[in-house]
């Protein structure tokens, strides 16, 4: 099955809501790695570097999964869930953030 292109979200903007007082963060993607999940090529693993607007830089790790009900079928859509990923696929998203310098 041929999968469609997933949009860069570099540059994007969101908010972070902090429990348990409920302060919203805002901050902006600054950089990103993806990687197709070696057994599974319906998933992206992605780990995105986020700048927080008073200057903290925290990595989000993530994934996109093709959807599966009528809304969103065949579309990428982000995941809600802690991921479960092979360890090469972990291994070689950690490697290329050290590549970047992100750490």
């Amino acid at each position: 099955m041929i999968y469609p292109a997933l949009p860069s979200r570099l540059g994007k903007r969101g908010t972070l809501v902090v429990p348990p007082n409920g302060e919203r963060l805002g901050f902006t993607i600054t950089d990103e790695i993806r990687r197709v999940q070696s057994d599974l090529p319906s998933k992206i693993i992605v780990l995105e570097r986020v700048l927080f607007d008073n200057g903290h830089i925290e990595l989000r790790l993530g994934y996109y999964i093709i959807g599966k009900k009528p809304k969103m079928y065949g579309k990428w859509v982000w995941g809600q869930y802690a991921t479960f990923l092979p360890l090469c696929d972990f291994a070689a998203i950690v490697q290329e953030a050290q590549r970047l310098g992100w750490f």
